[in-house]
């Protein structure tokens, strides 16, 4: 385990007992848990802005019924194919999808994309899930 470095951190009471329910609401044990996880997010935010290699699940929810969208969707796939880690297909009921494609790559061909998936006529929602980066962290 990383060396754990101590510091103090100054703000305003209400500021402090406003985190301290937020905290509480998501179930942290202190605050020390939350602080890390929000400077990890906010890292990983800045490697998606910088174009860094990236973690993320594109979600493509979509009617199967519409013409030629699964063999589209299957070709841009492939055409990703080293960008694409893993797919789940999921049917939702006798007419809607849900496709999870977990990626990693640099951010703005993840983006590109998640765009270009979502982008399909009879995707009903489309969703890019930024979920980290590689090894900064």
């Amino acid at each position: 385990m990383a060396e754990i470095v101590r510091f103090g951190v100054s703000m305003e009471a209400a500021l402090l007992a406003a985190f301290d329910e937020l905290i509480r609401k998501k179930g942290y044990n202190n605050r020390s848990e939350a602080i890390r996880d929000l400077v990890r997010e906010a890292l990983a935010a800045q490697a998606w802005e910088e174009g860094e290699e990236v973690l993320g699940v594109i979600l493509l929810f979509y009617d199967h019924h519409k013409r030629e969208l699964l063999a589209r969707l299957t070709e841009s796939q492939h055409r990703a194919y080293t960008r694409i880690l893993a797919s789940l297909h999921i049917h939702i009921d006798e007419d809607r999808c849900l496709e999870v494609i977990a990626v990693r790559g640099p951010a703005g061909e993840i983006a590109s994309l998640a765009n270009r998936l979502r982008a399909e006529p009879g995707v009903l929602l489309g969703r890019l899930c930024p979920a980290g980066t590689i090894g900064r962290f």
